[in-house]
């Protein structure tokens, strides 16, 4: 299962580096950060208190979105045999063991492709809960 969460993390990292090249690319140009590089604000207290705060919601975000596709990511992983190994229980392997068992017994496979779906979409609800919540463009003034 260490391998599994090293390789999503690996996979993933590209997408979180590019997520907070653009919000800080974008947040640099804003009047408040203008405002306090006139004002005589060093680079590091610019970054620490107006650009970082202002990157941490689309992160939060993200992650919450990605956390179920590392779900399903590892779920496929597991019944194709490279995930967890048997002892560990791991729904993708668990689906994968009951195929066989189908015809007759079908909750087998239902209930942890169930658990799956469940989990996926509470944390695809939840991200769109946060980004609801934290987009500063929403919010009523």
């Amino acid at each position: 299962m260490t391998n599994c969460v090293i390789a999503l993390a690996i996979v993933w990292w590209p997408g979180y580096v590019r997520l907070v090249e653009a919000k800080t690319l974008s947040v640099k140009e804003e009047l408040f950060v203008e405002s306090a590089r006139s004002l005589g604000a060093r680079t590091p207290w610019i970054l620490w208190h107006h650009i970082l705060p202002n990157c941490w919601s689309p992160i939060i975000v993200k992650m919450s979105m990605d956390m179920g596709m590392a779900i399903l990511s590892a779920a496929s992983l597991g019944f194709i045999g490279l995930g967890a190994r048997p002892p560990a229980p791991e729904w993708g392997a668990m689906i994968s063991v009951a195929r066989s068992y189908m015809p007759d017994w079908w909750w087998y496979s239902f209930f942890p492709g169930a658990a799956i779906f469940l989990t996926v979409l509470g944390f695809n609800l939840l991200g769109d809960g946060l980004r609801d919540i934290l987009d500063p463009r929403s919010r009523e003034r």
